[in-house]
């Protein structure tokens, strides 16, 4: 028998063994996700999740629709935070759903590097038309956290091509979120998100203070009157550091994952003054703020203060396929096209730049945006919103309310020695009464879908108060 013939024999051998094997292993069971009616928890590492009590008591959500979650035990769950900031439009719009549909069926999927697809630059012309004067061009990526990397290269990278290669420092702010990749969580400021990460943090990275100051702005409707002084500690970094070693500034217009942090009157527009004295980009992460969040289209048109770049993800698709854009000027556009015409300019994107589902999600969330007035319905929302989250002011443990915009935080006072326990009761016993609310240690955080109603929001709060009056002692 030739060697070939061997080889053959042996390799047909090891398939049926290897076959037989998988066909009969006990280990078989253990690997599907699903047996009979019991879900195998174990597998999936949540993220931003007490994983350990989450699979203890688990929380399993099987369907949506509108503003409402069913559970896999089937309890209808009244949806307070429109996914986590991201689906204002409501859960399964018919609209984004058949535009999903449809286009998965025609083109799945597009090389995203040296070819395009006609959604991508159909959605970037959308964008810019949705967007404030003076951006004219969109980066696509995936998330909030890759918008934040990329808005952050971008900076660098305008200020290298300019000649002033030297400005290569980041000023963020502390208890700001703007992503879990190494770039975001270097400018960012919340603790916890940083401990693990210290030693390889990005080095040229500074921080401002924060802007919440319970002794000055507890229970503030809107922006808070005390606070524009604090935007001031940007030119003593400046003298620090010198403006020459400055690339860019990046702050949230309002901070939502650190609770809802709402900027003191006059104090954006400070920021904006100050850099452009010295000549630093002005980053708006508007991941959050963005697409009517807080009553107009962006949050910068909101407030009057017009950023240099913009980041946005989340309501660009309503949540429903990921996806992210980084908005900039044309003047920062061409500073980068430059050299031969047949060289790439900007070394970085994603393999699902511009992804053909997610274009296709943004292009009918867009124009749900704009051909169902969501602008208008927000601003009649809003006050009614304010009343009803400020109507808890007098309930048990509440040391602070803000909102601004369809944004509100409830902060409770914590447990002694055990920061964040209560508000981890208080999402875990909304959830039992048919109530989805996002917390972050203590702090109850709402956002409500940008088409809710009156009479909803009045049983979000009667249902919060109800579980706030039931930990009052514990």
């Amino acid at each position: 028998m030739s060697i070939r013939a061997r080889v053959c024999i042996l390799w047909v051998k090891s398939y049926l063994f290897i076959a037989c094997f998988w066909l009969n292993s006990p280990m078989d069971d253990i690997a599907k996700p699903v047996v009979g009616n019991e879900l195998n928890l174990e597998p999936y590492w949540l993220p931003y999740t007490a994983n350990r009590a989450f699979k203890n008591a688990p929380r399993i959500i099987e369907s949506a629709q509108g503003f409402y979650y069913k559970t896999r035990d089937g309890q209808t769950i009244l949806d307070s935070f429109s996914g986590l900031w991201s689906t204002g439009l409501g859960h399964c719009h018919p609209r984004i759903v058949k535009a999903v549909q449809d286009q998965v069926a025609k083109l799945d999927y597009a090389a995203a590097f040296q070819v395009g697809h006609t959604g991508a630059f159909e959605l970037a012309e959308k964008v810019i038309d949705f967007a404030p004067d003076g951006f004219d061009h969109v980066f696509f990526t995936n998330s909030g956290s890759e918008s934040v990397d990329t808005a952050l290269k971008i900076a660098l990278g305008w200020h290298r091509v300019r000649g002033e290669g030297t400005r290569i420092k980041l000023i963020g702010r502390e208890r700001g979120y703007h992503g879990v990749n190494f770039g975001g969580m270097s400018v960012g400021g919340i603790p916890g998100n940083r401990k693990m990460f210290g030693n390889a943090m990005l080095p040229n990275v500074d921080h401002l203070p924060h802007v919440l100051n319970l002794e000055h702005n507890a229970f503030s409707k809107g922006q808070p009157a005390w606070g524009r002084h604090l935007a001031d500690e940007l030119e003593r970094i400046v003298a620090l550091h010198d403006a020459q070693n400055i690339a860019a500034v990046i702050v949230e217009p309002v901070s939502g994952s650190a609770g809802v942090l709402v900027p003191p009157l006059g104090y954006l527009e400070r920021l904006r003054e100050i850099c452009t004295r010295h000549g630093i980009l002005l980053i708006f992460d508007e991941v959050i703020t963005a697409f009517h969040r807080i009553g107009m289209p962006f949050g910068c048109q909101r407030f009057g203060v017009m950023p240099d770049i913009i980041t946005t993800a989340k309501g660009i698709t309503n949540g429903v396929i990921p996806m992210g854009a980084v908005l900039v000027s044309r003047e920062i556009y061409q500073s980068f096209m430059n050299g031969p015409d047949y060289a790439i300019e900007f070394f970085h994107g994603y393999t699902y730049s511009g992804h053909p589902v997610a274009a296709a999600a943004g292009l009918a969330a867009l124009d749900i945006y704009v051909e169902e007035d969501i602008g208008a319905r927000v601003k009649e929302l809003e006050p009614v919103f304010e009343t009803a989250l400020h109507s808890l002011r007098d309930a048990p443990n509440v040391i602070d309310i803000r909102n601004f915009g369809l944004m509100g935080a409830i902060e409770l006072a914590p447990r002694p020695g055990a920061p964040g326990a209560r508000g981890m009761e208080a999402h875990v016993k909304c959830f039992e009464q048919g109530l989805m609310v996002r917390h972050g240690m203590d702090t109850l955080a709402f956002s409500p879908f940008l088409t809710f109603t009156p009479d909803l929001l009045e049983q979000t709060f009667d249902t919060v108060r109800k579980v706030i009056n039931t930990i009052r002692n514990s």
